[in-house]
């Protein structure tokens, strides 16, 4: 296995068991939010988050059976973060990977109340799960990922980014940076320090995770608002052109495509450096730093 790609193939039928074994069944009373929960969760995901769980963990010597029921709760929470994302009320769109989103296919009120239940498990789980894992590392885990989820992490970022629609900041490029380090970056660098905790990683090499985080974050976002520009609603799964028409503070609308390109690949650059600090040049991570800069959809 020597790419980000066939080891993303190799775990993701481990990521959808756990998944599956995690979620309450569909069946299971009341069914038609469960039913909600299943849809939004199994809607072709590609798994990116829990196999970067994963990676950062097998990178920094922990065993996968160890990692996955943490990656498969913050494949979870970010899944809650797209049903509410999609909402009318933020914005407001009725197309996710490629279906109809979740408040399109059943309700508002049933799309809102599955995006609060896939958080509350994906909290429950990383304090419950590894039940062998001892418990400060499970305080930790969920200490950590409350911080990057919270208002001071992604639904802050969400928040801010909501406020510069149509009316961007007098900075607008440094705010559109401290959107996206919450917004987008910090459920990411979650991913990779959770890994981290379960692989009982000291301060210093959290620190290179928590710094390569950033860059992917950045990557990731700079990276979505390029397609956003260029992709359509077939390869991106949801609605194209969105960004502009609402006039959203974007890399492409405030720096223009060439600038974000060129931004893009800097990026990499130095994501690419901090990978290499980590044992084994970072393994696969350099290798999934490559993937994201390539993104067509």
């Amino acid at each position: 296995m020597n790419d980000f790609p066939t080891f993303l193939a190799d775990v993701r039928p481990a990521i959808e068991d756990s998944l599956d074994r995690l979620l309450p069944k569909a069946t299971a009373p009341p069914a038609r939010l469960h039913e909600a929960l299943r849809y939004s969760t199994f809607a072709g995901g590609k798994r990116v988050r829990p196999a970067l769980v994963v990676l950062a963990g097998e990178t920094l010597g922990a065993r996968r059976e160890r990692l996955l029921p943490g990656g498969a709760a913050l494949e979870m929470i970010h899944t809650y973060s797209l049903i509410h994302d999609d909402l009318p009320s933020l914005d407001d769109d009725d197309l996710r990977r490629g279906r109809p989103t979740a408040h399109r296919r059943y309700d508002e009120a049933t799309a809102i109340l599955a995006g609060d239940s896939l958080l509350t498990l994906g909290l429950t789980i990383l304090a419950t799960h590894p039940a062998a894992a001892p418990p400060e590392q499970r305080r930790r885990a969920v200490e950590m990922t409350g911080a990057a989820i919270g208002t001071l992490g992604m639904i802050g970022g969400q928040v801010d980014d909501l406020a510069a629609e149509n009316d961007w900041p007098e900075d607008a490029a440094a705010a559109l940076d401290a959107i996206h380090r919450r917004k987008t970056g910090a459920l990411l660098t979650a991913c990779l320090r959770l890994g981290g905790i379960y692989a009982d990683v000291d301060e210093e090499r959290d620190g290179v995770l928590t710094a390569l985080g950033v860059r992917i974050g950045m990557m990731f976002q700079i990276a979505d608002d390029i397609l956003d520009v260029e992709g359509t609603d077939g390869t991106l799964g949801k609605t194209a052109g969105k960004d502009a028409a609402a006039r959203k503070l974007t890399y492409p609308g405030l720096h223009g495509l060439d600038e974000s390109k060129r931004m893009l690949a800097r990026t990499r650059d130095e994501a690419l450096e901090l990978a290499g600090v980590l044992p084994s040049g970072g393994g696969l991570l350099p290798s999934f730093v490559h993937y994201l800069s390539r993104r067509d959809h």
